[in-house]
């Protein structure tokens, strides 16, 4: 496509590539598709350090954990950020983030019950159920 592209997604020189240096005139039409999808669902905050300031990799991580709670495996989320996206994700590595997600929602859990806060184990008990699942 005339373009060098970092292997990762949300590094710095990617994401200022697609903001300002591609000729989107130029990209193959699906490549173009997307990096707008790209775009339109990671990079579009109001942060003023826009689009190094976090947003995007919170955004992304929250979308494959509403996937999954949709009832999706790792491997349909992989096809999907590969079709939508065009990022390619071994659907072992999301299995992983899966994994450490329930983890760390446990320990969130955890702080619930000492800090007495009932409604908010119930809450983070139900979106390791259906992480789970």
């Amino acid at each position: 496509m005339g373009y060098r592209l970092p292997e990762f997604v949300f590094h710095g020189s990617f994401l200022e590539a697609i903001s300002s240096a591609v000729d989107y005139d130029r990209l193959d039409p699906a490549i173009r598709t997307q990096l707008l999808n790209i775009f339109r669902d990671f990079c579009s905050c109001k942060c003023r350090d826009s689009p190094q300031c976090g947003c995007a990799e919170r955004a992304f991580a929250r979308m494959v954990l509403e996937l999954r709670m949709d009832g999706l495996d790792h491997r349909q989320i992989s096809d999907l950020l590969l079709d939508e996206y065009g990022i390619s994700i071994y659907p072992a590595d999301l299995l992983g983030f899966l994994e450490e997600s329930v983890h760390l929602l446990e320990a969130a859990k955890e702080i619930a019950v000492l800090e007495g806060d009932a409604g908010m184990e119930k809450q983070v008990k139900g979106v390791i159920q259906n992480i789970s699942q």
